[in-house]
Parts: C-alpha cells; structure tokens; sequence
C-alpha cells in the first residue's frame, strides 16, 4: 500500500511532516524556568489534517515532563484549526492562519477542563510556529490564567528526525 497524497488544504503546512527533536525553555511567574527537551510528531492521511503528537522530558533527569496529541486542521487553504487534548484534563480548540512564508499564528478559541484540573486554570493562549532558512522548526507558546496575563511560557527549536 503507497503513501496517500497530502490533501490540498494542508499545502501551507506540509513542511510540518514529520518527526521534530530538540530543546526549549519554559518560563513562567509561578515556577523556576527549566530546559526541556522535546519531541514532535506531525502525520497525514491524505484528509485535510495532520496528526499530531508531543511529548517533552527533563534534560536533568530524563523524567516525563509534559504529553498533548491532536489533529491539526485545514478546512481552507491558510485556514488552521488545531484540536489538542492533554493527560492534564485540559482540551483546547485554536483558531488562525498559515502563511505562504511556513509561519502558522493560533489563538485559543475555547479552553475545557475535566473537574479534577489543577488552578489556576490556564484561561488563554498563543502559539506561533515557524520554518526558518536552516530548516529549524520553532515555536513560542504565550499563556494566561486565572492569575496572571499573556505572557511567554514556552519556547522551543527543533530539528526534522525524519
């Protein structure tokens, strides 16, 4: 059985295919910053989304740190939905565009909980992704909660495994 093409509404994110590794940096006002390393992993069916998987871990001890999958949609051309779900009992719908230059810019249209999710509960976020000319694939996550404003949170650059 062959590979499937990758539908056309995905042409703006294709570049996103594949396995990522590597570092970032998480930072906040409620906690002490921490480097983190990470792994990313964006598929496709031939349907207008990717698959997508993520998982980060102590660069200290090599510990679980962090785990979010999803699907990645593109109902347009330029038009993104990312769908993710967390262990943390937090699910989340972003909203934005892809660009024509391998930058795709979300927003959180809507953020749900299971009961037992820890406070303070994140209340918003933007993420920015981007391609740049070395072929690094990297990434700024800004968040707000209950208790404090949009800030930087999480930052990462990665390189395409396979």
């Amino acid at each position: 059985m062959s590979s499937p093409v990758i539908h056309g509404n995905l042409e703006r994110v294709k570049f996103l295919v594949g396995t990522w590794k590597g570092q970032g940096r998480a930072i906040y006002p409620t906690m002490e910053p921490v480097m983190f390393g990470e792994e990313v992993t964006f598929s496709h069916v031939g349907k207008p989304f990717l698959v997508y998987s993520q998982r980060t871990w102590s660069l200290e001890s090599g510990a679980p740190l962090h785990a979010e999958s999803g699907y990645l949609r593109a109902p347009a051309v330029g038009k993104i939905e990312f769908v993710v779900s967390q262990p943390s009992g937090v699910a989340s719908v972003e909203e934005g565009n892809a660009t024509e230059e391998n930058t795709i810019i979300l927003s959180s249209k809507s953020i749900v909980r299971t009961a037992s999710a820890k406070h303070p509960w994140v209340t918003g976020f933007r993420r920015r992704i981007w391609l740049g000319d070395d072929g690094q694939l990297t990434y700024t996550f800004d968040m707000e909660t209950e208790k404090t404003p949009m800030q930087l949170h999480l930052s990462a650059q990665l390189k395409k495994q396979a």
